[in-house]
């Protein structure tokens, strides 16, 4: 039985929704072997638009990657997570891994272990370290696979803001541009969840990776998209939901892909089959989404200083712009006028604010609401 909401996960099929035009221009770019770079505010669905890009693709003569390196804290643990998922992607079976890695990539000590479970993953230890391989041997691994096997591989990077986190974080990009960017057998899609550290790699003409290849911006999808599907997905449940509350779902929660999932769960679990949902329904649900989220939120503004959440207060009033001027720092205590330049690159970096034209805005909605309901004065 398919699940008629999921969030927190990638979704796929039954629980995939629009996107259209972007899954088609990044099939487009993966079987041409053009480098994407795809950027939008977290919760917004990037994984899931890859992840289902790359399932269209397996039955063409094309391999693709996935690989999540939001715990790599150092360029090596990268390039063991890197090593790692492109030789365990593209080998031919379980049995082919000792030999096919020390056929790509020298020098190493695997060290494989299987679950006992039938069907299970399995995970492999490489060992690679800066004694052992350079960075170059690393990178040039996948286009000696795709050689050898005669396929195209695209290599997809989810959380590829962390490389902006290392140590002589420029140089590990210099490094990783001037493999990549000669290979003619592999490409690269690489997209994160901190909007402002990708723009910081990706959008600045200093750093190594502007211009690296084409830029995708995900938008929100559209109302009346997610009001199709929430009604479908209610009446394919035997519940109803008019219209018009399933606008007020999309509108709580700004469109917002997860959270239109989790908060359409939560007012779905409220009814039973046959039954219709009211606006009493749709309250209990919002208060619920606040509740769930709010040891989440907590962590968020814990470590924030007075002056950061007074700008998040003088957001939440409606203030977007000209947080200089005297009446404003002085409305909302944000100190002196040096002092918002610091804010703003704090908040920022916590990606907590995001900007819009000439208009700053809270990223997260959903946190915006619960953070007018519990922070406010």
């Amino acid at each position: 039985m398919c699940k008629k909401f999921v969030y927190g996960v990638a979704v796929s099929d039954y629980n995939f929704i629009g996107r259209e035009v972007e899954t088609k221009r990044l099939m487009n770019n993966f079987r041409g072997g053009i480098n994407t770079i795809l950027m939008s505010p977290r919760r917004l669905g990037k994984t899931s638009l890859v992840m289902r890009v790359c399932e269209k693709l397996k039955s063409e003569d094309i391999i693709t990657i996935y690989l999540d390196i939001f715990g790599c804290k150092s360029e090596y643990d990268f390039y063991n997570r890197l090593a790692s998922e492109v030789l365990k992607q593209t080998a031919s079976k379980q049995s082919m891994w000792l030999e096919e890695a020390k056929e790509f990539l020298y020098r190493l000590t695997p060290k494989i272990s299987f679950s006992p479970e039938p069907n299970s993953d399995f995970a492999i230890s490489l060992g690679i370290t800066p004694t052992t391989h350079t960075p170059e041997e690393v990178l040039e691994m996948a286009e000696k696979i795709a050689i050898k096997k005669g396929k195209q591989i695209v290599v997809c990077i989810d959380e590829f803001q962390q490389i902006g986190e290392m140590t002589d974080s420029k140089h590990v990009q210099a490094r990783l541009r001037s493999v990549w960017q000669h290979q003619k057998h592999v490409s690269y899609c690489l997209f994160g969840s901190k909007h402002h550290l990708m723009s910081s790699i990706f959008l600045h003409r200093s750093m190594p990776f502007y211009q690296f290849g084409d830029l995708i911006v995900l938008d929100k999808i559209s109302t009346a998209e997610w009001v199709e599907y929430i009604v479908s997905h209610f009446a394919d449940g035997k519940r109803t939901i008019s219209s018009a509350l399933a606008e007020e779902i999309c509108s709580f929660t700004d469109n917002y892909s997860a959270y239109v999932q989790q908060l359409s769960w939560l007012v779905y679990t409220q009814k039973e089959e046959g039954e219709t949902v009211d606006e009493t329904d749709i309250k209990q649900a919002t208060d619920d989404l606040l509740a769930t989220n709010e040891v989440l939120f907590m962590q968020m503004v814990e470590p924030l200083s007075e002056y950061q959440l007074n700008f998040l207060r003088a957001l939440c009033s409606g203030v977007t712009k000209d947080f200089g001027l005297a009446n404003i720092r002085e409305k909302y205590q944000l100190g002196s006028y040096s002092n918002i330049n610091r804010l703003q690159k704090a908040l920022f970096e916590r990606d907590l604010i995001e900007k819009r034209g000439t208009e700053l805005s809270i990223t997260d909605p959903v946190f915006a609401k619960w953070f007018q309901r519990k922070m406010m004065f």
